[in-house]
């Protein structure tokens, strides 16, 4: 499966994390218009840079003239990181991690993360952020975990039930909808956690650095 980087204007991960993540397969880089200043910062070449261009500066964009491709677009109903997403479903990627999508906007780092949601059945997304990692679940997952591993689960209605297997709080059945009711800090116990998500999609949290120690993402 086609896997990519999008490259959000956000906090950005350090460079040996970026590096980790294009050496399991996230090499192709699509930049979401100041994300570029970002890559550019890090010693990255973008292949793609894509947005309206009010966040680039003149340097990346001079840098990057000659050998990144340019998609300009100024429609203002979606944000140049959707943009970035719907491109890397276009050219065919299945996968992506989303990096610099968490920042000194919370509005932005919400809507980000709304985004793992909204284009799930389209691509996998996994949003990195410091020493986290989120991404959408649907149906019977099973992963390998390390006992002791921090898992938290967010759902976003009553209607989505969740059961657990290899989790220090068992759940059965459980509605945990964000603001209502709290999934953070459950625990592995097991190396193996088993989710059964009915009714809905949930957000998966773990930590990143034993997601790239044992090559869990995706």
């Amino acid at each position: 499966m086609k896997k990519c980087l999008i490259w959000a204007n956000g906090f950005s991960p350090r460079k040996k994390v970026i590096l980790k993540l294009t050496a399991k397969g996230y090499s192709t880089i699509i930049c979401a218009d100041g994300g570029a200043n970002f890559a550019f910062s890090k010693g990255f070449t973008p292949d793609v840079i894509i947005g309206d261009f009010d966040s680039i500066s003149e340097t990346a964009r001079k840098a990057f003239a000659p050998v990144s491709k340019f998609i300009h677009y100024s429609r203002q109903n979606d944000t140049d990181v959707e943009k970035a997403i719907k491109y890397a479903i276009k050219h065919g990627f299945g996968q992506a991690a989303l990096i610099g999508a968490t920042g000194d906007r919370l509005d932005h780092s919400f809507n980000n993360v709304g985004l793992l949601l909204k284009y799930y059945d389209k691509i996998k997304i996994i949003l990195i952020h410091e020493k986290s990692a989120a991404y959408t679940i649907a149906g019977k997952v099973e992963f390998p975990a390390e006992s002791g591993e921090t898992i938290s689960l967010y759902g976003f209605d009553e209607e989505t039930k969740i059961t657990s297997k290899g989790l220090k709080y068992s759940l059965k059945n459980t509605a945990l909808p964000f603001g209502t009711r709290d999934g953070t800090s459950n625990v592995a116990t097991t190396n193996r956690v088993v989710l059964k998500i009915q009714g809905g999609k949930v957000i998966l949290v773990r930590e990143l650095n034993l997601l790239l120690k044992h090559g869990y993402i995706f």
